[in-house]
Parts: structure tokens; C-alpha cells; sequence
């Protein structure tokens, strides 16, 4: 294979199907950045860790944590998107499986990042459990998700084909303690001044606008296309108030043994 050809592949973006979120499209640009303010919010977090990045997608968010991480791997069952990621960002160790079954031993790994995954999972309970396991102890899994209230109002299913179930965070602060966590931060992705402005101009809801044009598959109106392309992580806010009406959940789960822990050894188990 030839030099320019292997740049080539590594400069090709993945197809965009409407799973997962891809950058340097610009009709894709509004909810590029509302998954990137999520990255930019936590990043810290990870600093000197173990991390795993659950469900990676096309990889720039495991590129962006391998900035600060001690070591990234990241996880994918979508074949052409480790390959991608392979291609594209050699920092981070890319591997192929399902995330029902994490191929990490047990306490290998200090953080577990999982950025609007959850959705797509038939099992979310196995996942969580799976993730509880290969934290190492006091380790933090950092996720998000599509508040269900804001995201598919009214309806029994999701709006998107691509989901399995949504959750609003009472069903996601359930499922994180099922599964052994302690939630030590359960807060939302709202609009800031700017969207909020948009959200007027364009008919009362900016999602919309951007939804019935890719829907009606006709050319965007340029002032459309020229106020999606403009967003930037700057936008969005991060608060815990009002959670029910944020438009992304975003919780931090701890695996805090102690308690466990004590009991075994009074029991002798």
C-alpha cells in the first residue's frame, strides 16, 4: 500500500449512519459539540489513569482523554470503527468486543468512560456490572446519556431507531446502584444563552429545525446550516438544577468497596 493511500485512509472520516456522532461534517456540528462539552467537562478527571473508553465510536473522544491519561484503551464492537480509530489516533490502544462481555481483567482500570452508549445496549444492567468489575477499587465510571423526558417526549420508544431504551436520571441513578455503584454526581447538558436564542429563531426549537431537514432529505436553508456550523462547546452548560429538563444526563459513579468490604470481614464470607 502506498504512503498516500494509508494517509488517505487515516484522513477518511466513518460514515455517518445516524449511531454515532462524527466530526468535521458540518450539519453534524450541534450535536458534535453537545457530545465534546461532555469530554471537555470530565477530562480532568481522568489525569494519570487507567482509562477505558466504552463504546469509543470513531475515537475522538479516547484521543482527546490520551492527552491526559496514563493509557487509553479503547473498546468498540463496530469492526470499521477500530480499524478507524487504529488508523487515526495511535495513542490509543483500540480493541474489538462487546461491551456485555469487557475483554479487561478484574481492578484493571481506573476509569471507565461511556458517552451516549448506554442507549444502544439491550443489556444495561450486564454493561454496568461489567464496568464495576474491571474498575480498579474507588474508581469512577463517567457517563452519559439522552435525557428520555427531553429526548423522545411522550413516547413509549425512542425517537431513534439506533436505541434500545433512554432513561431519565431516577432509571439511570437505579441502574448504576444495581449494579454495586455509588453516584456521586448526577447532572445534565442544558442550552446556554446563545442556543436558547436559536431555539427562538428557529421555530422554537433548534433540535427540530436540524431533525425535520434531515428527515424531508432537502438542502438546508443557509442561515440554518451557517448557525449550526457556528456552535461550539461554549454553548452548552453543565448543572445539576433542573435535571428533568436537561437535553444529556451526566452522572459520575463510584466503586466504593468499603462497605462491602467491612461486611465480609465481619461475616468471615
Amino acid at each position: 500500500m502506498s504512503e498516500t493511500s494509508v494517509s488517505n485512509h487515516e484522513d477518511a472520516p466513518l460514515p455517518l449512519t445516524g449511531e454515532r456522532t462524527v466530526p468535521g461534517i458540518p450539519e453534524e456540528n450541534y450535536w458534535f459539540r453537545r457530545h465534546e462539552v461532555v469530554y471537555r467537562a470530565l477530562l480532568e478527571r481522568c489525569t494519570d489513569r487507567r482509562v477505558l473508553e466504552a463504546g469509543s465510536g470513531e475515537g475522538y473522544g479516547a484521543n482527546m482523554i490520551a492527552d491526559v491519561a496514563t493509557k487509553v484503551t479503547g473498546l468498540d464492537y463496530d469492526i470499521s470503527a477500530v480499524e478507524h480509530v487504529r488508523a487515526r489516533y495511535p495513542r490509543v490502544e483500540m480493541l474489538h468486543g462487546n461491551l456485555a462481555e469487557l475483554p479487561l481483567a478484574d481492578n484493571s482500570v481506573d476509569v471507565v468512560v461511556n458517552f451516549q452508549v448506554i442507549e444502544h445496549l439491550w443489556d444495561q444492567g450486564q454493561f454496568l456490572r461489567e464496568c464495576f468489575r474491571v474498575l480498579a477499587p474507588g474508581g469512577e465510571l463517567l457517563i452519559s446519556t439522552p435525557n428520555r423526558i427531553t429526548f423522545s417526549p411522550g413516547r413509549d420508544t425512542p425517537l431513534n431507531p439506533f436505541h434500545t431504551r433512554e432513561l431519565n436520571a431516577a432509571e439511570m441513578t437505579e441502574l448504576l446502584e444495581d449494579a454495586g455503584f455509588r453516584v456521586q454526581l448526577m447532572t445534565g447538558v442544558h442550552h446556554g444563552s446563545r442556543l436558547k436564542e436559536l431555539d427562538s429563531k428557529h421555530g422554537g426549537s433548534f433540535i427540530n429545525a436540524q431533525i425535520d431537514r434531515a428527515l424531508a432529505g432537502e438542502p438546508w436553508p443557509e442561515d440554518l446550516t451557517r448557525d449550526v456550523e457556528g456552535i461550539t462547546v461554549d454553548d452548552f452548560s453543565i448543572s445539576e438544577p433542573d435535571i428533568d429538563d436537561s437535553l444529556d444526563l451526566v452522572a459520575i459513579a463510584v466503586k466504593d468497596t468499603a462497605v462491602k468490604d467491612i461486611a465480609v470481614k465481619e461475616t468471615g464470607e
